[in-house]
């Protein structure tokens, strides 16, 4: 639609003058024949965004239930060996007289002496004659059904000589082994389990003797 720049008036498309006021028309004021209306500028149209896919969603929860699950699993084993560890300290007595060690728990009773001569006499095997029993590495020691006895004796005697002392004494050790300077014995049955170790010790010879049994049923 156009209008007439000097009275105002309407001016149909293609007038060349103004009918009201007769007034030349410009060209400029007139819009083109057959022109469209002017459409506002095309607005872009909004991508949608896909949702993120349900298989993500759910591995996500599976692998936080998992953490979960240990997590919790963690928790009850700690607070679990935390309440056992409480009973077993608070059932648990000592009583110590001298080098003898008694230890009561409400899984068994353990008895550990340092006595030489006292492991000495649990060995329960010949010692070699005039040995001496050192302190240092004699115990003995009991838990449930298992005696274990271990002393050290010490002679001035040849090697060869205290080696062929024990092996007259265990003729069918499942172990036997001789050389110039140590020899070794392993012998067992039902109930005992018995190891003979001897060794040069400077001007000694070294005897480690450990016996590991079967209590009798009380």
């Amino acid at each position: 639609m156009a209008f007439c720049n000097s009275c105002g008036a309407t001016i149909v498309p293609g007038t060349r003058f103004c009918n009201k006021c007769g007034v030349p028309i410009m060209a400029s004021t007139l819009p083109p024949v057959g022109a469209s209306p002017a459409t506002p500028a095309s607005v872009p149209t909004p991508v949608p965004v896909a949702p993120p896919p349900a298989g993500s969603s759910s591995a996500l929860k599976i692998v936080l239930i998992i953490v979960a699950i240990i997590i919790g699993i963690g928790i009850l084993g700690i607070a679990t060996v935390g309440i056992v560890g409480y009973r077993i300290a608070k059932h648990t007595r000592v009583h110590q007289e001298g080098d003898h060690v008694k230890v009561e728990t409400p899984f068994g009773n353990a008895e550990t002496s340092f006595d030489p001569d006292q492991a000495a006499k649990d060995l329960g095997i010949d010692l070699y004659p005039g040995a001496q029993a050192q302190k240092n590495g004699s115990s003995s020691a009991s838990f449930g059904g298992i005696h274990t006895v271990s002393a050290n004796f010490e002679t001035t005697d040849a090697v060869d000589k205290v080696c062929a002392f024990y092996k007259t004494r265990f003729p069918n050790a499942m172990v036997s082994t001789m050389d110039q300077n140590r020899c070794t014995f392993v012998a067992n049955d039902q109930k005992n389990m018995i190891t003979i170790n001897v060794q040069s010790n400077g001007d000694k010879t070294k005897i480690q003797a450990t016996n590991v049994s079967k209590k009798a049923a009380d």
